[in-house]
């Protein structure tokens, strides 16, 4: 058990190189209207990332492939789902990244077959399915996967919008304490969905990440 907390902490340390910190998921968008402009503000945003994208594209395509879902179908799903170019392209880059380090960190038969799929052009390497791959081969259970890639996700936002509004340290952290309800009640929903759910995410959120692609000045790559 203790390895595989182990395992699972280093998967989900903010020091993993897959460039998590070049990306804010839409939230410059807002944050360049002006809607995001403190903590409450950004605490709002993430609260609502969190019940839609995290919850109804990411968290439940880990779930269903944990449930046993085709890994090659999943993730031609998560391409065709994830409609705006640069969350798509993002979740992409931050999977081949995860990968690339499963594979000489966390081999597996499993991360090899994903691998292969995607170096012969048969998937696209998506992130959530890359750790969910890894996380299932250390046996780390579902529930703790879910939690863990969720909060992770998470953190790293919020490390991003310390950055970008800016916040403070501590006002970052208080963030993330709210947000442990937000990820709680997201593992709850998550299990409940079905695979008709997947991709059923707010189009403000969509739309917001679409503007990002030809926002005039940004910190982000989505």
């Amino acid at each position: 058990m203790t390895s595989c907390q182990l395992a699972l902490q280093q998967l989900t340390d903010s020091a993993l190189p897959t460039g998590a910190f070049a990306h804010s998921f839409g939230f410059e968008a807002y944050l360049d209207r002006e809607l995001v402009f403190d903590e409450g503000s950004f605490g709002s945003w993430l609260s609502a990332f969190i019940s839609q994208s995290l919850t109804y594209s990411d968290g439940l395509a880990v779930r269903l492939l944990y449930e046993g879902g085709e890994l090659g179908e999943l993730d031609a799903l998560l391409s065709a789902s994830l409609l705006p170019r640069q969350v798509r392209e993002a979740s992409v880059k931050m999977g081949s990244r995860l990968l690339e380090i499963g594979a000489e960190v966390f081999p597996s038969p499993g991360l090899e077959l994903y691998r292969d799929l995607v170096a012969t052009g048969r998937a696209a390497g998506h992130q959530p399915l890359a750790f969910a791959v890894v996380a299932r081969s250390l046996g780390v259970p579902l529930q703790e996967a879910l939690a863990a890639y969720l909060f992770a996700t998470v953190t790293s936002l919020t490390q991003n919008a310390v950055r970008a509004i800016p916040l403070g340290q501590n006002a970052g952290q208080r963030v993330l304490r709210t947000a442990h309800g937000d990820v709680a009640a997201a593992i709850d929903t998550i299990a409940h969905l079905t695979p008709d759910d997947l991709g059923a995410v707010s189009p403000g959120l969509e739309i917001s990440q679409m503007r990002h692609e030809r926002q005039r000045a940004r910190m982000f790559m989505s």
